[in-house]
């Protein structure tokens, strides 16, 4: 903006003063925030004055109410901290009027400290909030503390800490700066799932499970430190080995605790049809996750024996092409299939593949090691004999741990043959060519008619399938069947810091469960934490040690804990009845506030998190516990924080602190930039330069509206019809508030702040280049409010503080949101391009409205126009209304 062109008034120059040129350039710096290199300049405001005084920097006058050339973040945001605290801004009741809202963050793992990546999804759910809340709604917009966890046990052993009083002390430290960031969370309700009051329901909805056949004990493989004695997590294993003592880690099978979610894999696969509000990809992902196939399942039998071995394929029209059949090295057939001689062998080949990881295993690209065990099975539709073998690519948690061997159709098969010279049988020849197993360098795997096959020779392989099935179901050996991925739900953790399992064993009662009346059994505080990382649970005769539920008789306690996703598939639940102590909610206020309306959170919860949430809602559903079947109707999955091309990390040495933004910044910047950086679903760079600028439109915005203070308080919007500038300004204003609202609705919150800044730049032209004697104070009040509406949920400390000094009561975040008129939207004249035969020859200004006759008239009568057919004729006129006259002349 040119010194030259501004036309901005001054008020008069102080008495005392001379009214040169030192005064302007002082007034403008303070406007436009440049820098002053005779110091800073204050201002202060004489009482019954409208006028500012200004005093050289080392002035000894007191000011009564500084106006600060820059936003003061620290004492606003201190102020309506507080302000909003007293008057219990954010607090939503659950009987009230208005249509109901929920708006939810995943909450977060008390680690102690915020990262960006939390600021960035609860700036996003803030926005939210607070939009719905001015649209009119009822919002509900609670926090908690997914509590329970591994690093709390992590931080006793290496620190000497307990885990409940590391939690809770970080749980302090995270709700003050969720607090500094000006979240709008109701506090009220606010839980920890390490509290005993929210872990009484976790163990009663367990009982629930438990008490309907869902919840069951059963083997399963785990990873086993034999030096720490001790079971560890997936992410403990490293490289094969115990991350705390490097000795290679075994698979073992000990009993543990599962839901039985297999039995809603359907339902939690066809409803995805039901979720409009999701991201494609975490659909697809959730597919795959629960994997449905269709297919056969078919049973080999094992000559000389009563053991058949039963498998599943999608292929049942290659089954005449199996040469060999592969077990899972952990089938509970292969030590009884083994021949006497390959006994040493065998036990080998199945110590090595136990502690391999299953992604090593599965990994498309690693090497598919197999072992001969010495025995065959027959196969049901040639009676032929094939050969067993073991493979490390074969997992037992996968349908039934046994996979046929048809090479010639499968490329992993066919890689496993060649290996180990097996057999090749083709049985699928494709459209007019003729394969021989000898010549083929892969597998043929796509359509054709089959050869070899018995009497289903010369049919095309699709209905060969059915027709294959069929006979299978006919003679016995099969069945067609559906098979799903998904697998059981292990919940059994053999750690201390997690809800404990409310079962009781007894020598004559066997497996009892707690009493409801009973709950919570709570962790006992007392225990010691041994540098191996074994839970102390087990060695607490105080907790371990208890009477019989049923006959009174000594029993023992089980000691393993629940899995922390049990913790937070539930917890949207409460946060409607958080203090709630009959029940694990009010039936009333879930039917209220059920389902959430809007979930945000990671795309690396797609899975777990999101299906088990899925899951538990669909189960409370067929129980009569609640009223809805899928718990979140629309879901964002916001981008990472990235710095230097790379997620933050400490190891990376790029984290960017949150408390040092907001300490130097200000929580509204770090709110603002992180909204306006990229579109939510994106990954976000961090820009140092971006923060910058960030706080550099904050400051002008404070600059503006202190300045035009004196001009529009008191000042209404005028009944007569807007011309000229004032009704530019007055239809920029709307055409903002239009476009804000349709972008925040759409989650374009990046482009819903740049059209803010837009419109903070237009009314910024509007004071310097229109003199102040012709511009509407009304029209410009509406502008001023109308950006601090805008900005209300982006950033709601300047926004409350700036609306207060315009003069208003109550707060800014309880006024309605803006509506824009559609009237107000028509631009009273636009620029028509002419064109003569295709090619811009020139441009007219017409009233927005005019007639195609009158852009022709206007486009001809215009001057260049008028020289450029001089010597031709026209032939025709095409008009674009309010865009386009093109002449077409020869």
């Amino acid at each position: 903006m040119a010194w030259k062109r501004s036309r901005v008034q001054f008020p008069p120059a102080p008495p005392g003063f001379c009214f040169e040129a030192s005064y302007l350039r002082k007034r403008l710096l303070f406007l436009f925030n440049l820098k002053d290199p005779e110091g800073t300049m204050h201002f202060k405001q004489e009482a019954g004055r409208k006028d500012f005084i200004a005093g050289p920097a080392n002035s000894s006058m007191v000011a009564e109410d500084i106006v600060e050339e820059k936003y003061p973040f620290l004492k606003v945001e201190k102020k309506w901290r507080g302000r909003w605290a007293e008057e219990d801004l954010c607090v939503v009741e659950d009987h009230g009027d208005r249509p109901k809202y929920y708006c939810l963050e995943m909450f977060p793992y008390p680690s102690g400290k915020l990262h960006m990546g939390h600021v960035r999804n609860y700036a996003i759910g803030d926005v939210v909030a607070r939009f719905k809340t001015m649209q009119g709604h009822d919002v509900l917009h609670p926090m908690g503390w997914d509590a329970f966890g591994l690093p709390a046990e992590n931080a006793a052993i290496k620190h000497g800490v307990h885990p409940s009083d590391w939690t809770w002390e970080n749980i302090a430290a995270m709700r003050e700066q969720l607090k500094q960031l000006g979240v709008s969370y109701d506090w009220r309700r606010e839980l920890a799932t390490c509290h005993p009051g929210y872990y009484r329901w976790t163990q009663w909805l367990f009982l629930q499970f438990f008490h309907r056949g869902l919840a069951v004990k059963d083997k399963a493989p785990v990873n086993w430190c034999p030096s720490c004695a001790t079971v560890l997590a997936n992410e403990q294993v490293v490289n094969g080995g115990c991350e705390r003592c490097k000795s290679p880690v075994e698979k073992r099978e000990l009993a543990q605790w599962f839901l039985k979610i297999t039995e809603y894999a359907a339902r939690l696969l066809n409803d995805l049809k039901q979720l409009p509000g999701w991201p494609e990809k975490v659909k697809i992902m959730q597919e795959n996750w629960i994997g449905k196939s269709e297919g056969a399942e078919a049973v080999f039998p094992i000559p000389g024996s009563q053991e058949k071995i039963p498998i599943f394929t999608t292929r049942p029209d290659t089954l005449y092409g199996v040469t060999y059949m592969v077990l899972a090295p952990e089938h509970p057939l292969v030590e009884k299939l083994t021949v006497p001689e390959k006994a040493a062998a065998v036990a080998e080949f199945v110590a090595r593949a136990r502690n391999l990881s299953e992604l090593m295993r599965t990994a498309g690209e690693g090497e598919k090691n197999g072992l001969f065990i010495g025995s065959y099975c027959i196969n049901p539709l040639t009676g032929e004999e094939v050969p067993i073998f073991i493979a490390n690519y074969v997992l037992m948690e996968y349908g039934t741990g046994a996979v046929m061997g048809v090479p010639a159709h499968d490329q992993r098969d066919f890689e496993f043959a060649r290996k180990y010279n097996l057999p090749i049988r083709v049985v699928i020849q494709p459209p007019g060519e003729e394969l021989a197993p000898e010549t083929m360098t892969e597998a043929y795997v796509d359509e054709g008619v089959l050869v070899n096959s018995g009497p289903f020779t010369g049919m095309e392989n699709l209905p060969a399938m059915r027709a294959i099935t069929a006979y299978l179901e006919e003679n016995g050996s099969g069945r067609g069947r559906l098979n799903y991925r998904l697998r059981d739900w292990l919940i059994s953790r053999q750690r201390y810091w997690g809800a404990p399992i409310p079962i009781v064993y007894c020598g004559r009662c066997g497996t009892v469960p707690v009493p409801e009346e009973d709950l919570p059994v709570l962790l006992p505080y007392d225990v010691a934490f041994k540098p191996t990382g074994q839970s102390p649970l087990k060695d607490c005769p105080d907790f371990v040690n208890t009477a019989c539920p049923r006959c009174g008789a000594a029993a023992q306690r089980e000691t393993d804990t629940m899995d922390t996703f049990i913790c937070s598939s539930w917890y949207y639940f409460r946060y409607t009845s958080a203090r709630e102590e009959g029940g694990p909610w009010d039936r009333a206020k879930i039917d209220r506030w059920l389902p959430v309306d809007q979930y945000i959170g990671g795309v690396e919860h797609a899975i777990m998190h999101l299906l088990y949430s899925r899951f538990f809602t669909k189960f409370l559903c067929d129980i009569g516990l609640v009223g809805v079947e899928e718990p979140f109707t629309n879901l964002l999955t916001q981008g990472m924080v990235l710095k230097d091309g790379a997620k933050m990390s400490k190891s990376k040495g790029n984290i960017v602190s949150p408390e040092d933004i907001m300490a130097r910044y200000g929580a509204d910047t770090t709110r603002l930039f992180i909204l306006f950086a990229a579109p939510p679903e994106r990954d976000l760079e961090w820009s140092d330069q971006g923060v910058e600028g960030c706080a550099r439109f904050l400051n002008r915005v404070w600059r503006l509206v202190n300045a035009v203070l004196p001009e529009i308080k008191g000042s209404h919007l005028p009944k007569q019809r807007l011309i000229g500038v004032n009704r530019e300004l007055r239809r920029l204003t709307h055409l903002t508030i239009k476009r804000v609202t349709e972008d925040v609705e759409r989650f374009n919150l990046n482009t819903a702040v740049s059209a803010v800044m837009e419109l903070v730049n237009g009314v910024y032209r509007f004071v310097d280049c229109v003199p102040k004697t012709d511009r509407d104070a009304g029209v410009l009040r509406e502008a001023a409010e109308t950006i601090l509406l805008l900005l209300a949920p982006f950033a709601p400390f300047l926004s409350e503080e700036l609306w207060a000094r315009l003069g208003h009561r109550g707060s800014i975040h309880r006024r309605p949101w803006p509506k824009y008129g559609p009237a107000l939207l028509v631009q009273e004249k636009v620029t028509v391009v002419v064109q003569v035969n295709g090619k811009v020859r020139g441009r007219v200004i017409l009233p927005a409205e005019a007639e195609p006759k009158e852009m022709e008239q206007e486009a001809l009568r215009e001057p260049r126009i008028r020289k450029i057919l001089a010597d031709k004729d026209v032939v025709k006129v095409i008009t674009v209304p309010g865009k386009l006259v093109n002449i077409v002349a020869r």
